[in-house]
């Protein structure tokens, strides 16, 4: 009466393990441990601790970074395979993309450790999920290969055209370069992520690139 429980186990263990691998899941972690490893060598090299003002690019760049790490690998080598399974793929993928977001989220922090909060590890949170949210909601329409293109070209833009710019809307458009207490951020960032996650989790990659 017991028996099959234990073969059950070993089969979902089993089926984990072939989902992981198919998705280069090891790789991935590896390149996010990497993203912020460099995150914190380069918040060292800059001497942010000195102005908080010096860590705008690392709270802006080192989430982009991330997202793009974690958008690539929703790519699936084996498209016709994952068409054909029997269980659905939406709880997979909402499994994978909140595992590796949360990852992100524990180890891209470190960069920005101490000192005042604006631009701080709750600024790399809120980047970090809109930043994902953008490229899981490209990874659906363009494919996870190309997933990290219209994040790389927003954020740089924002960055690029916001210094100086006032007024409440600003806090929206602009969320990446905004202290991590502007209300505006983080609702527009909040947005991105739970619309790209639906949008990633309801379709899967696009096919021809990597549908999962």
């Amino acid at each position: 009466m017991n028996e099959p429980a234990p073969k059950a186990r070993s089969s979902a263990a089993h089926g984990i393990l072939l989902y992981a691998r198919s998705r280069a899941v090891p790789a991935t972690v590896a390149a996010l441990a990497a993203t912020a490893a460099f995150a914190v060598w380069a918040a060292d090299r800059m001497d942010t601790y000195l102005d908080p003002q010096r860590r705008l690019p690392i709270v802006a760049l080192a989430p982009l970074l991330a997202a793009a790490v974690i958008g690539t690998g929703l790519h699936t080598a084996s498209e016709e395979l994952d068409r054909t399974a029997v269980r659905p793929w939406w709880p997979r993928r909402l499994a994978h993309l909140l595992a590796l977001t949360a990852l992100a989220a524990a180890v891209l922090p470190l960069a920005v450790r101490g000192g005042p909060p604006d631009f701080g590890p709750a600024a790399v949170v809120r980047n970090l999920l809109g930043c994902t949210g953008v490229t899981a909601a490209a990874a659906a329409l363009l494919g996870a290969r190309l997933s990290w293109l219209p994040a790389f070209g927003y954020v740089g833009a924002v960055y690029l055209a916001s210094h100086g710019v006032r007024g409440h809307a600003v806090t929206v458009w602009a969320w990446p370069v905004q202290p991590a207490a502007a209300a505006g951020a983080w609702a527009a960032a909040g947005g991105a992520f739970a619309l790209g996650v639906a949008l990633y989790v309801v379709r899967g990659t696009r096919p021809g690139t990597g549908r999962s």
